[in-house]
């Protein structure tokens, strides 16, 4: 064979002929061992699957999807600013695996607009769409979309007539939070809010209700914020600024935490010592061995699950009824939490 010839054998990647030929059998019968169709023998199978990982073949996943009348594809939408965005994509895998359907991915940034994101998503043959954190489009388009493929939101409710969703509790979660400190002894207790992002609103009226509740509603402050670090920080800076501190703060999530106090440690303020913190999320943030933040749990493999259920029962169980699934959080209780001086 000339050199050239062998080549361009050697960079090309391996088929089923080649595979085929490997073993001695049709193309037809590696495609069945491959597809894991009946009819091989259970020897047949072997030699095919030895020869196919000797030779490094790898199954062309798009010519097999566009064969396919249905993709059994699901478009996820995310953000990646946030660590619970994370840890839902992550449990999105097996879950979707669990129910026979794949995953594609669709990151939300500055870039680009949501709606090209979803686009994208629907031009891969998408056939339901989970929605993980804020969405930027009206809940008139979101809609819209509904109409062609099932929608689940993820984290949040838009309200957008159509769709699913699942999302936990926020108020209950921060009402917990603030339970936990009041019965610590704490009183001057502050929440940094998550400005307009998803959760923030149903977060803020947990936190006050409860102070109320408590005998508290003078003592009700909400400090402006988000979900990052950098809005932790800033809170923290403010409270530096004061005459005196809070004996405890309930943060937006486990990043504003995580800000918040790394900036009163380096000011010298002790962590639980002189303000004890909670977070939300139970981020991984919030297990680091430096940090071990009390923090209001939700449960990203529990939520991924129901999401993936709710669009397979629209498209293999024919249900036409929006679900909305509303699940009760709990609090982690770590070292960033003690009764106050």
């Amino acid at each position: 064979m000339p050199e050239s010839e062998a080549g361009a054998r050697s960079a090309r990647h391996p088929t089923m002929a080649d595979v085929a030929a490997r073993v001695g059998v049709s193309r037809q019968l590696v495609s069945l061992v491959l597809g894991e169709r009946p009819g091989p023998s259970a020897r047949t199978r072997e030699r095919v699957l030895r020869a196919a990982e000797e030779l490094g073949y790898q199954a062309d996943t798009a010519a097999r999807l566009l064969r396919r009348a249905r993709s059994r594809q699901v478009g996820v939408l995310f953000g990646m600013g946030y660590p619970m965005d994370a840890h839902l994509v992550e449990a999105l895998y097996p879950a979707t695996a669990e129910l026979g359907y794949g995953v594609v991915l669709s990151a939300m940034a500055s870039t680009r607009s949501e709606r090209e994101a979803i686009g994208e998503l629907m031009g891969l043959r998408c056939e339901a769409l989970l929605l993980i954190g804020l969405s930027a489009e009206a809940p008139a388009d979101l809609a819209r979309v509904a109409e062609r493929v099932p929608v689940v939101e993820i984290g949040q409710r838009t309200g957008a007539e159509g769709t699913d969703s699942v999302r936990t509790a926020d108020a209950v979660g921060v009402r917990q939070a603030v339970e936990h400190l009041v019965g610590l002894g704490h009183r001057a207790i502050v929440h940094v809010d998550g400005g307009g992002l998803p959760g923030a609103d149903e977060r803020v009226r947990g936190y006050a209700e409860t102070m109320r509740g408590h005998g508290l509603g003078d003592r009700v402050e909400v400090l402006s914020g988000d979900y990052s670090e950098e809005a932790g920080a800033r809170a923290a800076r403010r409270l530096l600024a004061r005459d005196s501190l809070p004996t405890a703060v309930v943060a937006a999530n486990d990043l504003c935490a995580f800000g918040l106090v790394a900036t009163l440690v380096r000011a010298g303020v002790s962590v639980p010592g002189d303000v004890s913190v909670v977070g939300y999320d139970d981020s991984r943030t919030a297990q680091l061995s430096f940090l071990r933040l009390t923090s209001v749990r939700q449960d990203a493999e529990h939520m991924a699950r129901l999401a993936v259920r709710s669009a397979a029962e629209r498209l293999d169980g024919g249900r036409t009824r929006s679900r909305h699934l509303l699940l009760e959080p709990s609090l982690t209780v770590r070292d960033s939490t003690a009764p106050p001086r």
